[in-house]
């Protein structure tokens, strides 16, 4: 039964980073490999170039624009590509906010998934308030982030704080100030 890994979490909150340093724990304990998928990575210069024809800004990840013309198609396409890898027995670690599918619960569904029914899902919430969030959103200087930055009211509205009570199945990983042993036990629970 291959595994499926979710890290999720709004801007800033540390995705990427948490799950690269997962996957090596996670191979020295299993024995088995994992394949990252990171929305960035594998969008990001289609993105580019798409957003950049349709609003001349090539580094647009969060107008109306983007949202309902690009963001859906990224994460169907990175479902696919993982479906494609589980099915063929390889784990599969997924990078990506994916707040929409973590509120509607289809990250916890594999058929909502198209993976095959016996995988392994596990979803990784990495939990960031907001002002430290948009610290590090500042700090880090992406251009990914400008437009998000120059309308972060707008942003603000679109983020949840997922109650562990509705959403039991979701693992929470408070990133504030990194916790080694807290991250040991999330790799544990993996």
């Amino acid at each position: 039964m291959a595994r499926l890994v979710f890290f999720t979490g709004h801007a800033g909150a540390g995705k990427t980073t948490l799950a690269l340093r997962a996957v090596p724990r996670l191979h020295a304990r299993t024995g088995e490999s994992f394949c990252v998928l990171d929305k960035d990575t594998v969008y990001g210069a289609y993105s580019a170039h798409v957003m950049g024809l349709l609003t001349g800004d090539p580094d647009d990840r969060d107008s109306p624009v983007y949202l309902e013309n690009l963001r859906d198609r990224e994460y169907e396409g990175l479902l696919h590509i993982a479906a494609e890898n589980l099915a063929l027995g390889v784990n599969v670690v997924l990078v990506g906010p994916f707040s929409r599918e973590v509120k509607s619960r289809r990250l916890f569904d594999a058929a909502a998934l198209g993976v095959p029914p016996e995988t392994r899902i596990s979803v990784v919430w990495v939990v960031l308030d907001e002002a430290t969030a948009r610290a590090r959103i500042i700090a880090r200087a992406h251009p990914n982030d400008r437009y998000k930055l120059a309308h972060w009211d707008e942003y603000r509205k679109r983020r949840f704080d997922p109650d562990p009570a509705q959403y039991p199945a979701l693992l929470r990983f408070d990133n504030t100030v990194f916790d080694e042993a807290a991250f040991e036990r999330l790799i544990a629970s993996l």
